[in-house]
C-alpha cells in the first residue's frame, strides 16, 4: 500500500481521501488542524486522522517521513510551509492551487528537487490544460486556444446565479488577481472580470469573463506558438456585474475579508451543481485553416453511497489521477511536472480520471492497460 498523506479535510480533500482509500492501493493520513472538519470525514481501514498544524515545522515534518508523496487541498496561503516540507522530507507534491504566486515558488523548489513536484492539479488549473494542449498538438500552426470553465449550480435561486461549490478564499482570489494571456503573440497581464463574452451550450445562455490562474503554465508553454490564449470563467448571466460592483466600485476587492464572509454568510453551499468545460482551438493543419472544441458537462452523482458535488469529483478526480500516474511511471519522476506533461490519453484511461471520460472517450478508457512500475 502506497503511504500519502493528505492535508486540509474540507469538501476536496473528503473527496480526495474516498477516492485513493477504496482504491485498494493506498493508505491515507489526512491532516487538519480542524477536529470539525476532521471529524466529517468517512473514516475506513485505509484513512487515518491527524489533527495537525501545517505551519509547525516539526509536526508537519514528522507527518511526512515515510510517505511517498504529500497531497494539499489547503488554501493558496499555506502552500509555502508545505512544499518546502516536501522539499526537505524527499517526498512528493501536489497540490490545487490556483494562485500564481504560490506555483512560482513551488517551480523554483523543484528546480534541483529528487521527487516530483506537481502544482495545479485541479479543474482549472489541471485538467483543462491537458485538453487544450492535446487539441493544439494536433495542428502544424496554432492560431488562437480559448478555455472555458465554469462550476455553478444546477438550479440558480439568487441575484448572483451562484451557490459556494470551492474554496472561497480561491474563488475571492481568481476575481481579485491579474491574469496571464497570450494576446497577438505577446505574453501579458489583464485585469480580471473583464473581456465578458456571451454563448450559449446545450440551449442554456452563459457569460464568460477573465479570471487569475485558470491557465497554469500554459502561456509559459505556448508563448511564442499561439497568437491569443485565455482562459475565462463561465457564470450565468448578471454574476459578473455584481461581482464588478461589489470588487471594484465597492472597494471590497481591498477588503477581501468582508468579501468573504459575505459570501459564506449569504451563499449556501450546494452539492446539485455542474461542471462546465468547453476549448476551442483553431490553426492550420495541411495547409487548411481547422478548429477543434471539446465540450463536456460534470454532474453531481452518488459514489460510494454518498452525493458528490461535480466540482468535487472533478477536482479530485484530477489530483488523484496525477498521483496515480506518477506512481505508474507516466510521469517525469522528479524536478517542476507540468500539467501539460500529463497525457490527455493516459488522464482518461486511469481510474480516477474516467470521472472525466465522455461517451465518445470510452474507447480512449477501455483500451488502454496500466501497470505499476517495479
Amino acid at each position: 500500500m502506497t503511504q500519502i498523506l493528505l492535508l486540509g479535510a474540507g469538501k476536496i480533500g473528503a473527496m480526495i481521501a474516498e477516492l485513493l482509500s477504496l482504491s485498494g492501493d493506498y493508505e491515507v493520513t489526512v491532516g487538519d488542524h480542524d477536529l470539525v472538519g476532521l471529524n466529517r470525514m468517512n473514516v475506513n481501514s485505509a484513512v487515518r486522522l491527524l489533527q495537525l498544524d501545517v505551519t509547525d515545522k516539526a509536526a508537519l515534518a514528522d507527518a511526512m517521513a515515510g510517505k511517498y508523496a504529500v497531497l494539499s487541498a489547503c488554501p493558496y496561503h499555506l502552500t509555502p510551509y508545505i512544499a518546502r516540507a516536501a522539499k526537505a522530507a524527499g517526498v512528493h507534491y501536489f497540490d490545487l492551487t490556483e494562485d500564481v504566486e504560490s506555483t512560482r515558488l513551488v517551480k523554483e523548489l523543484a528546480k534541483d528537487s529528487a521527487t516530483a513536484f506537481v502544482p495545479q492539479c485541479g479543474l482549472a488549473p489541471g485538467f483543462i490544460s491537458i485538453v487544450a494542449y492535446d487539441l493544439a498538438k494536433k495542428f502544424e500552426k496554432l492560431h488562437n486556444v480559448h478555455m472555458r470553465v465554469g462550476a455553478l449550480p444546477k438550479y440558480p435561486s439568487n441575484a448572483l446565479m451562484y451557490n459556494l461549490t470551492w474554496s472561497t478564499d480561491g474563488l475571492i482570489n481568481e476575481y481579485c488577481n491579474p491574469c496571464e494571456a497570450v494576446v497577438d503573440g505577446v505574453l501579458r497581464e489583464v485585469p480580471p472580470l473583464e473581456e465578458k463574452e456571451h454563448f450559449s451550450l446545450d440551449g442554456v445562455d452563459y457569460e464568460a469573463f477573465n479570471t487569475s490562474g485558470g491557465l497554469g503554465t500554459l502561456c509559459e508553454t505556448l508563448e511564442g506558438k499561439v497568437n491569443n490564449l485565455n482562459y475565462r470563467t463561465v457564470r450565468y448571466p448578471g454574476h459578473c456585474d455584481i461581482m464588478r460592483m461589489l470588487i471594484r466600485d465597492l472597494r471590497l476587492g481591498e477588503r477581501r475579508g468582508v468579501l468573504k464572509d459575505m459570501f459564506e454568510y449569504a451563499l449556501p453551499v450546494t452539492y446539485q451543481d455542474v461542471v462546465l468545460i468547453f476549448v476551442t482551438v483553431s490553426g492550420y493543419r495541411q495547409g487548411r485553416f481547422l478548429q477543434e472544441t471539446y465540450a463536456h458537462k460534470v454532474y453531481a452523482k452518488d459514489l460510494y453511497g454518498q452525493i458528490w458535488s461535480a466540482i468535487q469529483i472533478t477536482t479530485a478526480s484530477g489530483i488523484c489521477t496525477m498521483l496515480d500516474l506518477l506512481r505508474l511511471g507516466k510521469l517525469p519522476q522528479k524536478g517542476f511536472v507540468r500539467q501539460e506533461d500529463c497525457d490527455f490519453r493516459d488522464f482518461i484511461a486511469n481510474r480516477f480520471g474516467a470521472n472525466y471520460a465522455r461517451p465518445e472517450d470510452a474507447m480512449v478508457v477501455t483500451g488502454q492497460k496500466q501497470e505499476k512500475v517495479a
